[in-house]
């Protein structure tokens, strides 16, 4: 992946985990990074709740300042997990 600015490698990330979690039989090419994952039926309660451990454990998003509203699409999430953590 050099070469590859890193907003892209994080939308990259965000997609294959989606897809390996949720959607196993859709190519990565298919995927909408905009595409309200929660209104698709993509993810629901329990799926969100498995995307913001992934991103607790990958990017170390503290689970308790995440709006829900920022898990709807793969480019939020990634915007999320790009986000600096902010101190306490």
């Amino acid at each position: 992946m050099s070469g590859v600015p890193g907003g892209a490698r994080t939308i990259e990330a965000v997609t294959r985990f989606v897809l390996e979690r949720f959607l196993p039989d859709v190519p990565a090419d298919e995927l909408d990074p905009d595409l309200d994952l929660v209104a698709a039926g993509v993810l629901d309660s329990l799926g969100v709740l498995r995307l913001l451990t992934w991103l607790q454990d990958t990017y170390d998003v503290p689970v308790h300042e995440v709006d829900l509203v920022e898990l709807r699409s793969v480019r939020a999430v990634a915007r999320l997990a790009e986000t600096p953590v902010r101190a306490g």
